[in-house]
C-alpha cells in the first residue's frame, strides 16, 4: 500500500486516505447513513488502508437534544451544541465501528491549532501514532471552543488540511450530490464534470450551495477550494455522493476527480 492514486482503480491500493462527510449526511433524517459510512470505512480498514475520517454533524446532531426548532444563530448556543452533539455523535460512530472490532479516536481541532506550530507538530504526531496503532482517527472542528473569527467556516476545508498535515495519499469529499456540475444540479443545462486537470480554474463554473439549508454549511464552492489546497499539496481528490462511499472506495468511475499537481508528488 503505497502510492497516490493517478485514476479512480487505484484508490483501493491507498496507503491512506482521508474521507470527510458532511453534517447533512450524517444527522437529522440521515443520521440513519452513517452505517453504511462505517462499513465502506472498515471495509477499506481492513485491506491495510489507514483511514481518517473528518466528520461534521456535532452542531447538527446536538441540536434536538436542545429542543431547538433550528440551527442556533449565536455563538454560545452553537458551543452548546457542539458539546453535546459531539458526545452523541462520537458514541454513534463508536457502536457502528464495534460491529468490526475497529476503534475509534476523537481529534478536536481548530484553525489556530493548524496555524500555531508547536499545535501543529503535536496533532500531526498524535495521528501517525494513532494511525500506527491500527485506529481510526475521526477530526471535527473543535466547536465549542472556535469563534467566529476563527472558524474553519466549514469541514471541507479543514479536510484538505487534514490530508496536508497527514501527507495522505488521497482525499474523497463526500456530498449530497454525486459530482460537480457546471451549475447547481437542479438547474436547467447543468453538466457533471468527471474530470478536473490541476490547472483547471474551472471559470465556467456556477457555484451554488451542496446541503441541506440550515444543517450543513458548505457548498460547491467551498468544496471546489478544498480539492483544488489538496491538489496542489500533491493529493488527488474525488469529490463523490455519501450514499456511493463504498463504490468510491473500491475505484468505482463516479463522482469528479481532481487531478493532483505531479510537481509536488
Amino acid at each position: 500500500m503505497t502510492s497516490k492514486p493517478a485514476v479512480r482503480a487505484d484508490i483501493p491500493r491507498a496507503g491512506r486516505i482521508v474521507v470527510k462527510v458532511g453534517s447533512s449526511s450524517v444527522s437529522g433524517v440521515n443520521v440513519g447513513q452513517i452505517g453504511a459510512l462505517v462499513d465502506a470505512l472498515a471495509a477499506a480498514h481492513a485491506t491495510g488502508s489507514e483511514v481518517i475520517l473528518v466528520s461534521s454533524g456535532a452542531i447538527a446532531t446536538g441540536i434536538p437534544f436542545l429542543k431547538l426548532d433550528g440551527r442556533p444563530t449565536d455563538l454560545a448556543t452553537q458551543q452548546a451544541a457542539a458539546a453535546v452533539g459531539q458526545n452523541v455523535l462520537i458514541y454513534r460512530y463508536q457502536e457502528s465501528f464495534d460491529r468490526y472490532g475497529v476503534v475509534a479516536a476523537q481529534i478536536l481541532l481548530t484553525a489556530g491549532d493548524m496555524e500555531n506550530p508547536t499545535h501543529h507538530s503535536n496533532a500531526q504526531r498524535a495521528m501517525e501514532r494513532l494511525l500506527g496503532l491500527k485506529i481510526l482517527p475521526i477530526v471535527n472542528e473543535n466547536d465549542t471552543v472556535a469563534t467566529h473569527e476563527i472558524r474553519f467556516g466549514d469541514n471541507d476545508r479543514l479536510a484538505a488540511l487534514v490530508s496536508v498535515l497527514v501527507r495522505a495519499d488521497m482525499l474523497v469529499l463526500l456530498s449530497d450530490i454525486d459530482a460537480l456540475y457546471t451549475k447547481p444540479p437542479s438547474e436547467p443545462g447543468a453538466e457533471r464534470i468527471n474530470f478536473v486537470a490541476f490547472d483547471d480554474d474551472l471559470a465556467e463554473v456556477t457555484f451554488g450551495d451542496i446541503g441541506i439549508a440550515g444543517v450543513g454549511t458548505g457548498g460547491a464552492g467551498t468544496k471546489v477550494a478544498a480539492a483544488k489546497h489538496a491538489a496542489a499539496a500533491g493529493i488527488p481528490v474525488l469529490l463523490a455522493e455519501t450514499g456511493s462511499v463504498a463504490a468510491a472506495l473500491a475505484g468505482a468511475s463516479i463522482g469528479t476527480w481532481f487531478e493532483a499537481d505531479a510537481a509536488a508528488l
